[in-house]
């Protein structure tokens, strides 16, 4: 009897630590749901950065550190209860104020990270491009190669933190690609250009000879009727090209200068004083709009255009359709740049 007592006694003692740990681990599991949903202590928005390779141990230590979650073994629960094995993504992510251990595991899950845009002007170079590429801190990798002029399509790319420079690279130039391939697609008949490579040269030169957007297809319309007429385009910007494979001539001092009559002069592959048709390449890398031009100009008699003033390039140009009218538009410009250098009396 008395062993049988003992044992009785035993066998509660062992169900009273089966309860107790059942128990434990319930309340536990409640308090982690609670934990899980309640507001966070965050008394701001904040960035938080999950490297790449970081598991959820250090995800969690991480956070707490930073005082966005309050346990990082609330975390681990959370990720082991709620979390897809292996799925937290890494990035740069905006925690909200408050925001609760929920909101933030779903999101390091999706991997909606914070985006970093990069803005590509239309017209630049590709050398400029590249250069654009290689100071954007939000980005890794070496600095690519520079790719061919006007095999970049200029765009705002959004991008996550840590993204591989070359990897957006090449990015921008599928996006030319197809960019292109569907305009192309789309040409209107008789065109002076016969292939998308003649298409971006040309467009390369519209985006250099005008900065306003809405002139781009006149401009276009310009440059097609010239080379359908069998004229020399005659555009500033391809002598500078040829010079310097810049945007800008400058003199021995490093202050920007004008064309000299030297260099209009000059033969050169870019040169179109002096060549027929088009150069050898594009000058810069032009926008989806000026391809667009190029591709579906307007029907317009005109064969010249000139600034309209000399001190104020947004105010666009004079268009003409005949020599003379070109030349008194070129005479008011001369006057009105003559005015400019005069002194105040």
């Amino acid at each position: 009897m008395a062993r049988r007592s003992g044992g009785g006694s035993f066998g509660s003692f062992v169900m009273s630590l089966l309860w107790t740990a059942v128990l434990l681990v319930v309340a536990g599991g409640m308090l982690a749901v609670w934990e899980f949903h309640r507001a966070g202590p965050s008394s701001e928005t904040k960035t938080f950065v999950v490297e790449r390779g970081a598991g959820v141990s250090a995800i969690g230590a991480a956070l707490e550190r930073d005082g966005l979650i309050r346990s990082r073994h609330a975390f681990r629960v959370a990720a082991a209860l709620y979390a897809n094995a292996g799925a937290l993504k890494a990035g740069e992510y905006e925690v909200a104020t408050a925001e609760s251990l929920r909101g933030i595991l779903e999101k390091i899950e999706s991997g909606k990270s914070r985006l970093f845009s990069l803005t590509v002007p239309e017209g630049r170079t590709s050398a400029v491009v590249v250069q654009l590429i290689a100071e954007a801190t939000f980005l890794t990798g070496e600095t690519p190669e520079t790719p061919p002029e006007g095999a970049i399509l200029p765009e705002t790319y959004f991008v996550e933190r840590g993204m591989d420079r070359s990897a957006l690279l090449a990015r921008m130039m599928a996006d030319r690609d197809k960019v292109l391939a569907d305009l192309w697609a789309k040409r209107a008949a008789n065109l002076p250009v016969k292939t998308p490579e003649e298409a971006v040269i040309l467009a390369s030169i519209v985006e250099k000879e005008t900065g306003v957007a809405s002139e781009r297809p006149r401009v276009a319309a310009v440059f097609t009727n010239r080379l359908n007429k069998g004229m020399r385009l005659q555009s500033d910007p391809t002598i500078i090209y040829g010079e310097c494979q810049c945007a800008q001539l400058r003199d021995s001092t490093g202050k920007p200068r004008g064309i000299r009559r030297s260099e209009i002069d000059r033969r050169s592959p870019y040169n179109t004083y002096q060549i027929d048709g088009l150069p050898p390449g594009p000058i810069a890398n032009p926008g989806r709009e000026a391809i667009a031009a190029v591709l579906n100009p307007p029907s317009t008699d005109d064969l010249f255009f000139v600034a309209l003033d000399p001190e104020d390039p947004s105010k666009g140009h004079v268009f003409s359709a005949t020599n003379a009218e070109h030349e008194a538009a070129v005479l008011r410009f001369r006057e009105a740049e003559k005015a400019l250098k005069k002194p105040a009396p």
